[in-house]
């Protein structure tokens, strides 16, 4: 039985382009002729791939973590080059001419020796100087600090994310694994470290630690700064445990400890990865935050929140004393936070970032034809 259908009223003036606008742009969200042009673009860039070199090749095309892996390498390599290694028994020198506590003689009040104006443009010339950084009222020269602390800073931090990450993942992986009273006794016990706030926590070891030297106060840090990876990792694993891939290693036999750390977490190592990336952005200002309150490293050691607490009160004398520390906690915590969403970007394949140019024409072309055709219908 056919059923008539009533006629539509006529569109007054204006509604129809209204609707064709609408229908347009529904399209182009849509957008499937697009959208199919785009995965087998992707699906043929990646076929034969293995999952790691998607990842790597992913991250380099996520153009601010790029950049920003070459801008953090680079201040590595000049901080431990240019004062050596001096930790836990090795001392390698560098090649600045001048030791973090090498104090001599005040030279131009103090002032930096750097410049990079141009004669001709009013300035005093591009040169480095003996000085770059100026020097401090006794004669300590501040590039030799600065790239001390830096390396104290950067120990810290790199040592107080293998820690933190490696308490994190094995509480949070044992904890959604085996659930019940394991995973009760475990969640409470990072509830208590949770509503600890983190830098009354790490103020106060701290200053009971600290004297002991940077690396014994980054063991200390990363002791207390696992919980919230903790808790990531265990929401994952709880997911990743019912999914059929562990039903049939449960069913080959494989043991619970094979399945964990064999099976469940290699799948979670997007999650384990970027979150420890943005744990370390977060450590580099704690450090900073403790030691600017005088409980970080301790005389005749230094780091930047150190020489930042040090110099508080020349920062409208001698700002330069300021400066220098400052710049560098925040591009250590901009280039290790855009390194993480980079990273965040690899190993989330709904991404679309990684997409070549290709890609992303045949995507375009694929919307101004549907365009077109909403727009002739």
């Amino acid at each position: 039985m056919t059923i008539p259908l009533s006629p539509q009223p006529p569109l007054n003036e204006g509604e129809g382009d209204a609707d064709r606008d609408t229908l347009s742009d529904d399209t182009i969200l849509k957008d499937p002729v697009g959208e199919k042009s785009e995965n087998s673009i992707e699906l043929k860039e990646i076929e034969g791939l293995s999952q790691g070199r998607i990842v790597i090749r992913r991250f380099f095309r996520h153009r601010g973590a790029l950049i920003s892996m070459i801008v953090l390498v680079a201040v590595i390599v000049v901080a431990f080059t240019s004062e050596g290694i001096d930790a836990l028994g090795i001392k390698i020198p560098g090649w600045w001419k001048y030791n973090y506590d090498f104090i001599g003689s005040v030279v131009n009040g103090g002032h930096p020796t750097l410049s990079v104006v141009p004669e001709w443009l009013g300035g005093q010339g591009i040169r480095w100087g003996d000085h770059p950084f100026g020097q401090d009222e006794i004669g300590h020269d501040t590039f030799a600090q600065v790239m001390r602390g830096t390396q104290s800073s950067l120990m810290i931090v790199f040592v107080v994310g293998i820690v933190s990450t490696f308490i994190g993942v094995v509480v949070g992986a044992v904890s959604g694994f085996f659930r019940g009273a394991i995973d009760t006794i475990l969640m409470r016990i990072t509830d208590v470290f949770i509503i600890i706030p983190l830098l009354v926590l790490t103020a106060v070891l701290g200053r009971t630690y600290s004297h002991s030297g940077p690396f014994v106060l980054a063991i200390v840090l990363g002791l207390a700064s696992w919980t919230g990876l903790a808790r990531l990792v265990r929401g994952d694993v709880l997911g990743l445990r019912e999914r059929e891939f562990v039903d049939a290693a449960r069913v080959a036999g494989a043991s619970a400890r094979r399945i964990m750390f064999v099976h469940i977490l290699p799948n979670s190592i997007g999650v384990v990865i970027v979150n420890a990336t943005l744990l370390m952005s977060a450590t580099i200002l704690t450090e900073a935050a403790i030691g600017f309150l005088g409980f970080g490293v301790k005389a005749p050691d230094v780091s930047l929140g150190k020489l930042i607490y040090d110099f508080e009160t020349a920062f409208t004398v001698r700002p330069w004393l300021f400066w220098w520390p400052g710049v560098l906690i925040v591009i250590i915590a901009l280039t290790i936070n855009f390194i993480g969403d980079g990273l965040r970007d690899a190993f989330d394949p709904r991404q679309k970032r990684a997409l070549n140019r290709a890609a992303r024409l045949a995507k375009a072309e694929a919307r101004a034809k549907a365009r077109v055709a909403a727009a002739t219908s």
